[in-house]
């Protein structure tokens, strides 16, 4: 059972490091630092697109409208440090 969470675990991490790329990205495309017509960066932009708005989308639909702002990024990220934290307080511990 341990190796089947810390697989949960890594995952958790990877989803971590992806969200946070994704923000990171949206933000050098915004203020017009690096150009979509690049092809490599319209993948890696196209990539982390489809791998983390249908999450943020779910979020999106709880969370008000506040304008240009959007903390649907930062409520994922809280997610995973919470599930995170869960399963290395709580659960892991217990497991055999």
């Amino acid at each position: 059972m341990r190796p089947f969470l810390e697989v949960i675990i890594f995952l958790l991490d990877f989803y971590w490091y992806v969200v946070i790329a994704a923000v990171i990205l949206s933000w050098l495309i915004a203020f017009n630092v690096i150009n979509t017509r690049n092809q490599i960066v319209a993948m890696i932009s196209d990539v982390l697109f489809r791998a983390t708005e249908p999450v943020f989308r779910r979020i999106r639909e709880f969370l008000p409208s506040l304008g240009g702002i959007d903390f649907s990024p930062l409520i994922v990220l809280l997610i995973i440090y919470l599930i995170e934290r869960i399963i290395m307080l709580y659960i892991y511990p217990n497991v055999f």
